[in-house]
């Protein structure tokens, strides 16, 4: 897994390479920060080698390094070395963007996954610092986006444990539906079993009205923004 919160990080999971995970789900619930905006604009754009500097540097982060479940005994060159090689050759079946907003990096979002009709949706905000300020549903909701609109996927699916309550509320909060039992996992070093959350395009379309994420604008090639 990796982090999730209303304001931090989120769902998913994926293999483990070299102790760091492809996809997420987890919590950052006691973390209070004033919110930059109540409608963070988030834009997505691919993840580039140069990216990989600053989220390497997310592992000096001990409260990001627990809740995203990377390993806290990996040194910064190793995070590096793996980010820089996730963006210069991703694995074939990952879809990674990075989130920024007001042009710095607030993050990132997944779609995993071999099927052409639906994929797993992960996510995450770094550093801790910036969690409570409403950026992980924002970061969350503009992956769905990419899927449905970008790579017109018909369902994406994610997972959270029942224990990370802000990862839940993100999904339920974008329309997502529990579905059933995922996989097992450790959240905080408790084990755990996640929820299977899911939504449609179907579903996804009829929540999108007047109170919702309209579709994106274009902003410089390579990149969308999503509210």
């Amino acid at each position: 897994g990796e982090v999730g919160a209303g304001q931090g990080l989120a769902a998913g999971r994926r293999q483990r390479a070299g102790g760091l995970l492809f996809a997420h789900t987890h919590d950052a619930t006691a973390c209070q920060t004033v919110p930059v905006s109540s409608s963070p604009v988030i834009r997505l754009r691919p993840l580039h080698p140069d990216d990989a500097g600053t989220i390497a540097g997310w592992a000096a982060d001990p409260v990001f390094v627990e809740h995203a479940g990377w390993s806290p005994d990996l040194e910064r060159s190793t995070m590096y070395e793996f980010w820089h090689g996730v963006a210069i050759a991703p694995p074939r079946e990952l879809v990674r963007l990075v989130a920024t907003l007001e042009g710095e990096i607030v993050g990132y979002a997944d779609l995993h996954g071999a099927d052409p009709s639906e994929r797993e949706l992960g996510y995450a905000v770094g550093p801790s610092a910036r969690w409570g300020q409403g950026l992980g549903t924002a970061v969350a909701r503009a992956g769905l986006s990419h899927g449905f609109d970008e790579l017109g996927l018909e369902e994406i699916w994610a997972e959270a444990s029942p224990a990370n309550t802000a990862s839940v509320r993100i999904l339920e909060r974008l329309g997502m539906r529990r579905t059933g039992t995922g996989d097992e996992d450790e959240f905080l070093g408790e084990p755990t079993r996640c929820a299977q959350y899911r939504i449609t395009r179907r579903e996804y379309a009829r929540l999108s009205g007047p109170a919702a994420p309209p579709a994106p604008a274009r902003g410089p090639k390579g990149t969308a923004r999503y509210r």
